[in-house]
């Protein structure tokens, strides 16, 4: 099996930093797995690494999508999957850092995307639903996936409803699969005092403000039209709505980017921790270059 590094943890917390200190003491490359760095000119309000954070360390998986095109965890998966074969190529060692929990599991591990055929009648139909009244539908089709979904996430509902349609529900397709790792992986978590992370994330945010996040959302987002992206979903641009309709003022859109970041950071520790068998170090903790080294040479002798 190949080597991968794997570095996550929630927002704000030091992966970007970590993945180049790492990737230039242990001959690495990295992969970007978050969700929104995929897409051109989205750059602060992702917290996107920049040409001088990179410290001349290669980077997959950023900037390589038109943020009015669709990007999807299957799409991922397989430039993620290239990305690391180009890199084991070259002799060195793929390092995968980001904080969205699905696209890393999608790249460690056996799980296959079928192309789903879109139901355009059925999609209409459920279109006209509330979400009390997708989500009743959907714990009675599948059950299971009902128990995972937030009953107000009517994106993956409605997706879960088309894919149960075709016959069998998304819980199945789950079931069929093998959960197996497909890597040698050293997966590490960052890990800090919890004040500590949202003060960070508050500062972040008003950092965004002053590098001029309000003039990227609006040159990308200010007509109605584009909320239905993929991309307008990100934290930091779709708190911009009510502003761009002028029922908030850009104090309240600031403010509501802070609480969506926390309560983000929050999911994503809670993730991580059933999810998948992470090693938690608290951030920079000198044990991890360490703790890697000794990984790397155990599997290598």
């Amino acid at each position: 099996m190949d080597k991968i590094i794997v570095i996550v943890g929630p927002t704000g917390i030091g992966k970007t930093s970590l993945s180049v200190q790492l990737a230039k003491r242990l001959n690495g490359a990295v992969i970007s797995g978050d969700s929104m760095q995929v897409y051109k000119k989205m750059d602060i309000g992702t917290a996107k690494v920049t040409e001088e954070e990179k410290q001349g360390i290669p980077h997959y998986l950023v900037d390589i999508q038109n943020y009015d095109e669709p990007y999807n965890v299957k799409i991922f998966q397989e430039k993620c999957r290239q990305a690391e074969r180009e890199i084991v190529a070259q002799g060195k060692v793929p390092i995968l850092c980001g904080g969205t929990g699905l696209y890393i599991k999608a790249a460690l591990y056996d799980y296959t995307f079928e192309e789903e055929e879109i139901d355009e009648a059925y999609q209409k139909e459920l279109e006209a639903l509330d979400e009390k009244t997708l989500y009743d539908r959907l714990v009675k089709v599948d059950p299971r996936s009902a128990e995972k979904i937030h009953p107000h996430n009517r994106k993956r509902i409605l997706r879960a409803l088309q894919i149960a349609h075709t016959g069998m529900s998304k819980s199945e397709r789950e079931q069929h699969q093998q959960h197996r790792m497909l890597f040698d992986a050293f997966l590490l978590g960052l890990d800090v005092d919890r004040e500590v992370l949202y003060d960070r994330i508050d500062r972040r945010v008003e950092a965004m403000f002053d590098q001029g996040l309000v003039q990227e959302a609006t040159a990308l987002f200010s007509e109605p039209a584009t909320w239905k992206y993929n991309s307008f979903q990100a934290i930091g641009y779709k708190e911009f709505q009510p502003y761009f309709e002028g029922t908030a003022d850009l104090d309240e859109v600031k403010e509501a980017i802070k609480v969506h970041s926390r309560q983000y950071a929050k999911r994503q520790y809670t993730w991580f921790r059933h999810q998948m068998d992470v090693r938690w170090y608290e951030t920079g903790d000198p044990q991890i270059e360490k703790d890697i080294k000794a990984w790397l040479y155990e599997r290598e002798g």
